[in-house]
C-alpha cells in the first residue's frame, strides 16, 4: 500500500479552508493529534503543517500552536498597502515640516543647474563626483569606502536585491534573522533565493549560528541588520559585531550589512569597517531625507564591485539623473545631516511617547528607533489582534509578516511610529493599549 503523500493531505486540508469548514482564526490540533485523527505518521502531519505554511493557508505562534490566517495567501509575498482611511503604522517613513523647504530649495538648485546635470539615467557608478560625494558621506569612524567601490540604485530596495542576486543564485541559500525585513523576504523569493533564519539573541544573530548553518549546507552569504534591527529594534554590541567579523573571516562568507537605519543610533562600528573584504554595505536617503525622491548606495570590497554593477544593471536597478542629483545636492550641501539630527531628536521622542503611552505592556525596541515590537497578552494571537486593529481604523504588521518561517512566529506586532502626526501617534496607541487589554476580539482558546 502506498504511503500517505503529506501532499494530499495539505491539499486535503486546504479544501477545507477553502470550503470554509476551516474559518480564518481556526486553531489546528496539535500535530500528534492530527496525526492519528488522520491515520498518518507524526512525521508527515509535520510536514503537512510545514506545507500548509509555505502556501500561506496558516500561521504558527511559538507555544500556542498553529492558526489558519485571517487572509490566506502564498507565503513570502509582500505585504500589502495600509487602506488610505486607516493610521499608517506598518511604515517607517517620517515627514518633518522641514523636509518641504528642503525638497523645495533642491528643486531650485537642480532647476538652475540642470544643464550641467543632465537628468539622465546612468549606470550603476553613477558619476565621478557623486562616487567621491557618496564615499564622503558614508565615511565613519574606521571606515572610508572608495570612491571607485561606491555604486547607485533607485533606492534601498534595490541596493538589497543587487547585493543578494550579486551573492546567491537561485536555489542557493543566504542566511538571516528569523526576524527580519519584509522587502527582503519577498526580494528573495522572487530570485529564487532560500533565506535560512539564524538563531539571535538580544544582541541578533549569534556568530554560532552562522557557523552550524554553514556546516549544514553551505550558505552564499548572510544578510544582517546591526543597527536597529526590523522589526525587533535589537542593535549589537561592538564585541559581537568583532565576533561576526572572525566568522565572516573564518567562513569566507560576505555579509550584505543593511546600514538604512543606522543614522538614528551611529555610534557603533559598522561591520564594514570591521570586515571590509567580507561586507557589502547597503544605505540609501529614503528614510534620511524622503522616500518621494532617492537613491540606494552600494559600497561593497573591490572584488566584488564589478559583479554588483552587473547585478544592478541586469535588474533595472539603476539610478535615475534627476534623484542622483538631488542625493548629490542633499549629501554635499549638508541637507541630508540636517535631517538626519531632526529626524533623531523626533524619533527618540516618539519612542519616549509610545513608551509612557503603552507602560505595563511588553514593549522590546531601542529607544532610538522609529519602530517599536509590542509582545502581545496571551489572550490575543498576533493576525487577529492586527485585524482588530485594522477594524479601529488603525494598520499594523504582525508577526508572521516578518518571519522567514511563518510557521514559528512570535505573538508580537510591530508598531512603526514614524508616520502619524504626534498627536494622530498618541490616539492611536491609547486605543491599541485597551484593545490589547479588553476582552473584545480575543481569541478564546
Amino acid at each position: 500500500m502506498r504511503a500517505t503523500d503529506y501532499r494530499d493531505v495539505a491539499d486535503a486540508v486546504a479544501a477545507e479552508i477553502a470550503a470554509g469548514t476551516l474559518r480564518p482564526g481556526d486553531r489546528l490540533p496539535p500535530q500528534r493529534d492530527f496525526a492519528y485523527a488522520r491515520g498518518i505518521a507524526v512525521s508527515t502531519a509535520s510536514r503537512v503543517y510545514a506545507e500548509l505554511g509555505r502556501r500561506g493557508l496558516t500561521t504558527g505562534e511559538v507555544g500556542r500552536g498553529t492558526f489558519v490566517r485571517s487572509e490566506p495567501g502564498r507565503a513570502g509575498t509582500l505585504q500589502p498597502e495600509p487602506p488610505p482611511a486607516a493610521l499608517d503604522l506598518q511604515r517607517t517613513h517620517s515627514r518633518l515640516p522641514e523636509q518641504e523647504a528642503v525638497l523645495a530649495e533642491t528643486l531650485a538648485a537642480l532647476a538652475r543647474g540642470g544643464a550641467e546635470i543632465g537628468f539622465s539615467q546612468y549606470g550603476p557608478d553613477g558619476t565621478p563626483r557623486a562616487r567621491a560625494v557618496a564615499a564622503r558621506f558614508l565615511t565613519r569612524d574606521g571606515y572610508a569606502p572608495k570612491p571607485a567601490d561606491i555604486l547607485f540604485t533607485g533606492n534601498g530596495r534595490q541596493a538589497l536585491a543587487a547585493a543578494l542576486a550579486a551573492l546567491a543564485a537561485p536555489g542557493e541559500r543566504i542566511g538571516c534573522e528569523p526576524l527580519t525585513y519584509p522587502a527582503v523576504r519577498g526580494i528573495a523569493s522572487r530570485l529564487g533565493i532560500t533565506l535560512v533564519p539564524l538563531a539571535m539573541d538580544a544582541e541578533g544573530v549569534c556568530p554560532d549560528a552562522i557557523l552550524q548553518a554553514h556546516r549544514a549546507t553551505p550558505l552564499s552569504g548572510v544578510y544582517l541588520q546591526p543597527t536597529l534591527q526590523n522589526p525587533l529594534g535589537t542593535t549589537m554590541s561592538p564585541a559581537r559585531r568583532v565576533d561576526l567579523a572572525r566568522v565572516l573571516d573564518q567562513t569566507g562568507l560576505t555579509a550584505i550589512e543593511d546600514a538604512v537605519y543606522g543614522f538614528l543610533a551611529d555610534t557603533q562600528p559598522l561591520l564594514a569597517s570591521l570586515a571590509p573584504d567580507r561586507t557589502i554595505l547597503v544605505d540609501s536617503l529614503s528614510k534620511r531625507v524622503m522616500p518621494a525622491l532617492t537613491i540606494g548606495m552600494i559600497a561593497g570590497p573591490p572584488h566584488l564591485t564589478d559583479r554588483l554593477a552587473a547585478s544592478v544593471r541586469q535588474g533595472a536597478w539603476t539610478v535615475l539623473g534627476l534623484s542622483l542629483a538631488a542625493g548629490m545636492h542633499w549629501m554635499a550641501g549638508g541637507s541630508a545631516a540636517t535631517l538626519a539630527e531632526a529626524k533623531r531628536r523626533d524619533a527618540a521622542s516618539r519612542q519616549a511617547l509610545a513608551r509612557d503611552i503603552l507602560a505595563g505592556l511588553k514593549v522590546v525596541g531601542d529607544p532610538r528607533a522609529y519602530h517599536l515590537w509590542l509582545e502581545l497578552p496571551e489572550t490575543w494571537r498576533a493576525e487577529a489582534f492586527a485585524a482588530a486593529s485594522l477594524r479601529r481604523g488603525i494598520a499594523l504588521l504582525p508577526a508572521p509578516a516578518f518571519a522567514v518561517n511563518p510557521g514559528h512566529a512570535p505573538n508580537a506586532v510591530r508598531l512603526a511610529l514614524a508616520t502619524p502626526s504626534r498627536e494622530d501617534l498618541a490616539e492611536a496607541l491609547q486605543n491599541l493599549r485597551r484593545l490589547a487589554v479588553s476582552e473584545d476580539d480575543q481569541v478564546v482558546e
